[in-house]
């Protein structure tokens, strides 16, 4: 359970680099003047995007196995309160990187209508939703 758990939060430090820079990355392909700028963000934004994708996955296949081994060592562990709200706020992490993918792909091609302080605002998102999650799991308040 514990190798489980270990990997669970390798995966979400990844899948977090790609949801904090990321959008970092957008702020400074709004704010780019040159063609040739554009263009190497566009390439940085589809790789890191591939990382993040595959942080992801892992981070949620490896939490989905953490969960259904504290489940069954002990199955009032699914009905604690805390953990259903840890659980929506990670769906709104994945809706979140529904959007990230969303945003790359306006970006590759230049129809992106977002300012670039639209978009710094978008980028602390990850970092709220993190201090959440954290403090939920960490304090387990109800």
């Amino acid at each position: 359970m514990l190798w489980l758990k270990a990997f669970h939060i390798v995966f979400v430090v990844t899948w977090f680099a790609g949801l904090f820079y990321l959008p970092r990355l957008f702020v400074y392909h709004a704010e780019a003047g040159e063609p040739v700028v554009r263009e190497r963000l566009k390439v940085m934004e589809r790789r890191l995007l591939m990382i993040t994708h595959v942080g992801g996955a892992l981070a949620l296949l490896f939490g989905l196995l953490t969960l259904g081994a504290f489940a069954h060592v002990n199955p009032g562990y699914l009905k604690q309160g805390w953990l259903h709200l840890k659980l929506a706020l990670v769906v709104l992490l994945v809706g979140y990187h529904v959007a990230l993918v969303r945003l790359v792909r306006q970006f590759s091609r230049d129809d992106v209508r977002r300012s670039s302080r639209w978009l710094r605002l978008f980028n602390e998102v990850p970092a709220l939703l993190l201090i959440a999650i954290v403090l939920l799991v960490v304090v387990r308040p109800f």
